[in-house]
């Protein structure tokens, strides 16, 4: 608070003149003073001696401490409020803003009766465990080389993948310590009618599924991606990726894939030029395959396809940028063995393309 520098018994002294007869501009001339303060003066200490000037001081400094005071401990009171409307459940919450309150000078005993916790609780130093960094450190990379894993797949990854056997809450508890979390994007909900749902096959090579993707080259060079899957245990069949893919090499393609797999029964496609034209038909009739094409503006009906790309799209072809279509195929390549061995798939029960194949293939032996 800024200070006068006239003191009491001037302010007296300078009042007493005035009183006294002398004209107010020639008072606020001779001391130095405008008319204002003069005035202000008059308002606040007229009729007062030096000891009620200094007594009424006094309560104005003892005033102002005490509306200090009761700021603070308003102040205090909304900290606990706003703590407590958080629905704080977790110890090591309540022990946090505990400390954080007796930083800004609450007492550690009314801060553990206000957050109701011990003062055992408060003072308790957490003992990190080393399989506690061991779970970070397996989160940290495996997050770091899959960017779009939500916490679902990371913990199928290393519960059915890895065989770690640690709880789901501890890992999720140390995800969530870690910032891992990916935003959730909201979905608009659309009341559609509910599909007819897809025949499930029960064995490899009853139904394959195949469509395009396009992307481009860093120099702007438009390219095209053919997936084909295996609906029985969605296992990545070929990639194949070229500037121009006509029926011919949609033809050469699946030959290969039936050279070290076997003839499908079914596939299922959707209606695009490719898979109309005559030398795809033509095939299909000599290999005795049959070709299920969907209703044209339907993609729902070749779903699993369809998943599928988008797991292509979002885990590796829209993070990189590349230059040729040889580097392109070769990452597919490698991706490919990933996501058959190593990343599990909702659509199973969490497990691999690969692990369901063998879950199918000792079912088969146990029944021989």
């Amino acid at each position: 608070m800024k200070t006068s520098r006239f003191s009491d018994s001037q302010i007296i002294a300078i009042l007493k003149q005035a009183e006294g007869g002398s004209p107010v501009p020639e008072l606020c001339r001779e001391h130095g003073i405008s008319s204002a303060t003069f005035y202000k003066w008059r308002s606040k200490f007229g009729g007062m001696d030096a000891s009620l000037m200094a007594r009424l001081k006094e309560l104005e400094d003892e005033n102002r401490r005490l509306k200090k005071m009761y700021a603070e401990e308003r102040l205090k009171a909304e900290i606990v409020k706003e703590a407590l409307e958080k629905k704080l459940v977790m110890p090591s919450r309540r022990r946090e803003m505990a400390q954080r309150t007796v930083a800004k000078g609450v007492s550690i005993r009314l801060a553990c009766l206000a957050f109701g916790i011990s003062q055992t609780c408060y003072r308790y130093q957490a003992k990190q465990s080393a399989e506690n960094a061991e779970i970070a450190d397996h989160l940290v990379r495996l997050t770091h080389n899959q960017r779009n894993w939500g916490f679902g797949l990371c913990f199928l990854y290393l519960r059915n993948v890895k065989g770690y056997r640690w709880n789901h809450k501890r890992v999720y508890r140390i995800y969530r310590e870690l910032e891992l979390n990916l935003r959730i994007k909201p979905r608009k909900r659309i009341v559609r009618e509910k599909p007819a749902p897809l025949a499930v096959p029960e064995a490899l090579n009853q139904c394959w599924s195949m469509d395009f993707m396009h992307d481009q080259l860093s120099d702007g060079r438009s390219y095209r991606l053919f997936n084909v899957i295996d609906d029985f245990n969605r296992e990545a069949l070929a990639i194949d990726i070229d500037l121009s893919l006509p029926s011919e090499r949609v033809v050469r393609a699946l030959d290969q894939i039936i050279e070290w797999r076997g003839k499908p029964q079914v596939i299922r496609s959707d209606n695009g030029p490719e898979y109309i034209s005559g030398t795809f038909v033509a095939w299909a009739e000599r290999r005795g395959i049959r070709l299920d094409h969907i209703q044209p503006g339907k993609p729902q009906q070749n779903a699993s396809i369809e998943r599928y790309n988008r797991t292509v799209r979002y885990d590796w072809l829209s993070h990189y940028l590349f230059e040729s279509i040889e580097e392109v195929q070769n990452y597919a390549t490698d991706w490919m063995w990933t996501y058959n061995h190593e990343r599990p798939n909702m659509a199973l029960g969490g497990i691999t393309p690969k692990q369901k194949s063998a879950l199918l293939t000792n079912s088969t032996s146990r029944h021989c």
